[in-house]
């Protein structure tokens, strides 16, 4: 099984429930989707094929058991499942980032996936797959990029209608740079005492000036 990879890097995970941790990346070439803010463009077509022994001996070196699968879109690529489930066999624990426009179910129920909802704001909203709302694992995570208000009341409205609180996993408000002051969405979600995690992207503060490997 061979996929496109378009780089593999060691650094801190930036965002999600793990922020804070070392952890190696893994980023898949190709997307689905042009949000308007994506910040990985470079990932859409760049990438070197290889086997999955080959990016399992990729990881060896920085000793870490911390691996976030990411893109582009990793389900773009049809041997990303079996990649993941590779991992964790071999005692990996797996994030998948995914931008929620794709059955989650095909993937291993041991991993770990950040299922990014799109708002208005990234242009791309209409290619959500909601049912995955419903094949989340408690485990898992959603997450929404908020660039304004009115990102900010559709991934409310959405999340509201969609579960009565207590969430049944944890939910990632993340601001879009510098589109979204996170002090402004902090005074939004106050005000709605709304149950949900504000998180800014960690790598951006600590490598404010590195694009990739990062």
């Amino acid at each position: 099984m061979n996929l496109t990879i378009n780089e593999i890097f060691y650094s801190i995970q930036g965002e999600s429930l793990y922020a804070g941790l070392p952890c190696v990346f893994v980023r898949l070439t190709g997307c689905n989707l042009r949000c308007t803010y994506c910040d990985t463009r470079y990932a859409y077509d760049e990438g070197q094929v290889l086997a999955v022994d080959d990016i399992m001996g990729r990881l060896l070196p920085y000793a870490c058991r911390l691996v976030e699968i990411t893109g582009g879109e990793p389900l773009f690529q049809p041997g990303t499942p079996a990649l993941i489930t590779r991992l964790l066999s071999d005692g990996y624990t797996v994030l998948m980032e995914t931008n929620g426009s794709k059955d989650i179910r095909m993937v291993d129920p041991r991993c770990i996936k950040i299922v990014d909802i799109k708002c208005p704001g990234s242009g791309e909203s209409e290619k959500n797959d909601l049912e995955n709302l419903n094949r989340l694992s408690p485990n898992d995570q959603v997450k929404f990029v908020i660039t304004d208000r009115a990102d900010y009341e559709y991934a409310r409205n959405l999340i509201l209608a969609t579960w009565t609180p207590p969430f049944p996993v944890p939910i990632l408000f993340s601001a879009a740079a510098p589109a979204m002051a996170p002090a402004v969405m902090a005074e939004w979600i106050l005000a709605d005492n709304l149950a949900v995690r504000l998180q800014v992207q960690l790598h951006k503060i600590l490598w404010p000036n590195e694009d990739k490997g990062r």
